[in-house]
C-alpha cells in the first residue's frame, strides 16, 4: 500500500485570510462608530465657531449649521468633517487608523481625519495660534488637526458630513499626507508591498485558501462600504472594487516615487542648524565628558567593570559612551559621565527642535502605560494635588485625568516644553528648572509626586529623592518607574538593548537599591510592579538601533549633510531588508510582554511609596 501523503497546512494563506477577516470586521465597527450630521436641523447661529477647509473644499451653510449643532450637543470643541462621498481608497485608509468612541478621540490618541475641513471653536483656535487661512493642502490640514487636538484633548471628534464636496486627489501629495499623520511613507509603502507579496504568494500556491484570501481582499471595499446602511457612499466604489489589486499596486508605487524633503535632502531647519553644530564639534567631543570616576556613585565601591560600550545609536551624534557596573551593589552608571555642556549637546533636538513632532508622537502612543501608572495609586488613596517631575510634554498628566478627574496635575521639567504643556491645558502649573533647586518653594503643596523614567536621566538620584522627601507631607505618595538593569535581555542584546538609552541615561538602579534609598528617607514601599511596567520595545528597539547604526540618516545637521547615490541606495537597502526583522521582532516583543505579565518580570519596574512622619513631625 502506498502511504497516504500528509496534507500540508497553507499557513501563509490562513494567516492572510485571518488578517483580512479581522481587518474587515474592525473597519466595519469603526465605520459604525462614526456619527452622521443631522442635516434636518434648523439653521442656527454659528458665532464662536470657525471652519478651516482645505484648498478646493467648499463647506455650505447647512453643513456648518449641522456641524455646530452636533458639536454643541456632544460637547466637542474640534470636529473633523468627513465627506459622505469620500473615495473608497481614502475611506479605507482612514478606517484602518481611526480610534474613536462615540465619535470622540481618546484623550491621548493621535487624531485621524479626512483632511478636508475642520470645525473649531474660536477659543481653541486662538489658544492654538491658528490663523484663518483656508488655502491649505490636505497634508497641512492633517497637521493642523493634530495641533488643535493638543488644545482640546478630550473634546475632539469626527463626523460624516453627507453634503461635503470632495476635491480631486493629488497623488503626488500622498507621502506628505502620511508624514503629517505621523506615518513614515517608506515604512507604510514597504509594509503594503510585503502584504501584497504575501497575498500573491498565497493566491498562487495555496489553492482554495489562497483563492479565498484573494477574493476577500478583492471584495473588501464593497463589504465595508457597500452595505445598505453604510453612512459613507463613495462614488467610485464599483470601480475601486473591480480594480482593487491593480489599484493597490498603483497606489503603493505612486507613494514610493513621491518624494518629500525628508527623502530627497536636508530640510531648511537642518541647514540652519548645521553651522552651529559644526562650530561646537570643531573642538571635539572630549569636552563633553567629565573625568572617569574610580568608584560607584551609589555605594562607593571601587569594584567596577564595563557593562557595555556604544555610540549614539539614536541620533548618531559623534561620541562613545561607557556604562560600568558595580560589583557590590549592581548599580549601572555612565562613566565617564556627560558634563553639563555634554548633556545640553546630546539632548538638543531630541525632544524639541528637529524632533519635537516625532517625540510627541511616540509619547502620545503610550496611553495604556500612563493609565496603568495612574491607577497604581487607587488602592491607597485619592490624590488632590499631583506633581509630575520630568513631565516632558505633559502626556502623563493629560492622560491621568481620565483616572483622577478631580485631581490638580502640575508638571516640572528643565525643558521649556513644560510651559507648552501648561498653555495646552495638559497641566495646571508649569515649574521649569531642576527639582532639587525648586523643592524649597514646593514644600507640602502636593500630596503626590511621580517620577516616571526620570531618575535615570538625573546626575544625582539621591538629591532628587531628598527633594521628594522635602516636598511631600507625611502620608504623601511617591511613584517611581525606572528601566530594570537586572533584565536578562540587557545582557543578551548588549548595546542594542533600548533601555540603556545612551547617552541620556546616567544611572540605572536595581530595585533593591532604590528600596533601601527610599527607606533611608522615611518612605515605606506599598506596592511594586515589574511585569505590569514592562515596555514592549526590546526586540523592535534592537532592530531599529542596529539599522540606524549601519545606515544612519546623512542629513542631520551634525552629520555629513549630503549623500551619494550609492550611500542612499545602501541606506534604502538596509532599511528595506530590516522590514522582515521588524515584523519578527514585533512578534517576539508581544511574546515577551505576555511572559513578563505572567512572571512579573520585564525591562522596567514601578514602586509606590508613602512618606512616613519623622519623629519631629509626630510631636
Amino acid at each position: 500500500m502506498t502511504p497516504s501523503r500528509t496534507r500540508r497546512v497553507p499557513w501563509t494563506a490562513v494567516a492572510v485570510l485571518a488578517g483580512l477577516t479581522a481587518g474587515t470586521v474592525r473597519a466595519g465597527r469603526r465605520l459604525a462608530a462614526v456619527p452622521v450630521l443631522d442635516m434636518t436641523v434648523e439653521s442656527r447661529p454659528t458665532d464662536g465657531w470657525h471652519v478651516i477647509a482645505a484648498r478646493g473644499v467648499e463647506v455650505d451653510k447647512a453643513t456648518v449649521s449641522a456641524a455646530v449643532a452636533h458639536a454643541e450637543r456632544t460637547g466637542l470643541e474640534v470636529l473633523d468633517l468627513l465627506p459622505g462621498s469620500l473615495d473608497a481608497e481614502r475611506a479605507l485608509g482612514l478606517l484602518r487608523l481611526l480610534d474613536i468612541s462615540d465619535g470622540r478621540c481618546a484623550r491621548t490618541a493621535q487624531p485621524r481625519g479626512a483632511g478636508h475641513a475642520v470645525l473649531v471653536t474660536d477659543d481653541v483656535r486662538t489658544r492654538a495660534g491658528i490663523g484663518t487661512d483656508d488655502d491649505l493642502t490636505t497634508a497641512e490640514l492633517h497637521t493642523l488637526l493634530g495641533r488643535l487636538k493638543d488644545y482640546a484633548p478630550a473634546s475632539t471628534g469626527i463626523a460624516i458630513a453627507p453634503g461635503l464636496a470632495v476635491p480631486a486627489r493629488e497623488p503626488a501629495r500622498r507621502a506628505a499626507e502620511l508624514r503629517a499623520q505621523g506615518l513614515p511613507p517608506g515604512v507604510v509603502t514597504a509594509a503594503q508591498l510585503a502584504g501584497l507579496a504575501l497575498l500573491a504568494r498565497a493566491a498562487v500556491k495555496d489553492g482554495r485558501w489562497g483563492a479565498a484570501a484573494l477574493a476577500l481582499y478583492w471584495l473588501q471595499p464593497s463589504l465595508i462600504l457597500g452595505r445598505p446602511d453604510s453612512p459613507l457612499r463613495p462614488a467610485d466604489l464599483p470601480r475601486a472594487t473591480a480594480a482593487r489589486p491593480l489599484h493597490s499596486v498603483h497606489t503603493v508605487l505612486r507613494t514610493a516615487i513621491s518624494r518629500g524633503p525628508s527623502q530627497s535632502g536636508p530640510t531648511p531647519e537642518m541647514e540652519a542648524l548645521r553651522p552651529l553644530y559644526a562650530a561646537e564639534l570643531k573642538a571635539g567631543t572630549d569636552r563633553f565628558f567629565e573625568p572617569r570616576r574610580p568608584d560607584c556613585p551609589w555605594c562607593g565601591s571601587a569594584d567596577l567593570s564595563v557593562r557595555t560600550r556604544m555610540p549614539d545609536l539614536f541620533q548618531a551624534k559623534p561620541g562613545s559612551f561607557t556604562l560600568e557596573e558595580c560589583g557590590v551593589c549592581g548599580h549601572v552608571f555612565q562613566n565617564p559621565r556627560l558634563s553639563l555642556d555634554g548633556l545640553d549637546f546630546y539632548y538638543r533636538d531630541f525632544y524639541d527642535g528637529l524632533s519635537v513632532s516625532s517625540a510627541s508622537h511616540v509619547f502620545g502612543r503610550m496611553s495604556r502605560s500612563y493609565l496603568a501608572r495612574a491607577e497604581m495609586l487607587k488602592p491607597y488613596g485619592t490624590p488632590s494635588a499631583w506633581l509630575d517631575v520630568g513631565t516632558g510634554h505633559g502626556h502623563f498628566c493629560n492622560s491621568a485625568r481620565d483616572v483622577w478627574p478631580d485631581t490638580r496635575f502640575d508638571g516640572l521639567d528643565t525643558a521649556a516644553e513644560v510651559r507648552g504643556a501648561q498653555a495646552r491645558g495638559w497641566i495646571g502649573t508649569a515649574h521649569c528648572g531642576q527639582f532639587p533647586e525648586l523643592a524649597a518653594g514646593l514644600v507640602h503643596r502636593y500630596d503626590t509626586i511621580s517620577m516616571y523614567h526620570y531618575l535615570e536621566h538625573t546626575r544625582d538620584p539621591f538629591a532628587e529623592l531628598d527633594a521628594a522627601a522635602e516636598v511631600l507631607p507625611p502620608g504623601g505618595h511617591l511613584l517611581i518607574e525606572l528601566p530594570d538593569p537586572e533584565s536578562r535581555l540587557g545582557r543578551m542584546l548588549g548595546p542594542y538593548w533600548l533601555p540603556w538609552f545612551q547617552p541620556q541615561h546616567q544611572h540605572l538602579i536595581p530595585v533593591g537599591n532604590l528600596r533601601d534609598a527610599l527607606a533611608d528617607r522615611g518612605f515605606t514601599v506599598l506596592a511594586e510592579e515589574h511585569g505590569a511596567a514592562h515596555q514592549s520595545c526590546d526586540f523592535v528597539g534592537a532592530v531599529l538601533l542596529a539599522a540606524n547604526r549601519i545606515a544612519p540618516g546623512p542629513y542631520a545637521p551634525w552629520g555629513p549633510g549630503s549623500a551619494t547615490l550609492t550611500s542612499r541606495a545602501i541606506r534604502r537597502g538596509v532599511w528595506t531588508a530590516s522590514l522582515p526583522c521588524f515584523a519578527a521582532a514585533a512578534v517576539l516583543d508581544k511574546v515577551r510582554a505576555a511572559a513578563a505579565r505572567v512572571t512579573n518580570g520585564g525591562n522596567a519596574y514601578r514602586l509606590l511609596a508613602r512618606r512616613t512622619p519623622t519623629l519631629h513631625e509626630t510631636r
